[in-house]
């Protein structure tokens, strides 16, 4: 479905970051994983490109999205599936 780019910023204890990741799966869309537990060092990364410091934080296509709340809500009002296909 998608030709978008996915990254999402987690830690493997985090349920908002395995119910982003469930529902991506849903959308049989693949992403790209930066580990906050294996590359801490990528938190300031994070924080800079989000201006957040709470995982999730998702970014398609380089656009922020938000968290799982953020993601989640797109996918309500049916714009996710729009920028997962654009």
């Amino acid at each position: 479905m998608s030709a978008a780019e996915i990254v999402i910023y987690t830690k493997a204890t985090c349920p908002y970051c395995q119910a982003a990741q469930r529902l991506l799966s849903a959308k049989g869309v693949s992403w790209t994983e930066i580990s906050l537990l294996n590359e801490p060092h990528r938190r300031d990364e994070m924080i800079e490109r989000s201006g957040r410091q709470t995982v999730p934080q998702i970014f398609i296509d380089d656009r922020h999205v938000g968290g799982f709340d953020d993601l989640n809500a797109l996918d309500q009002e049916g714009a996710l599936d729009r920028m997962l296909s654009d």
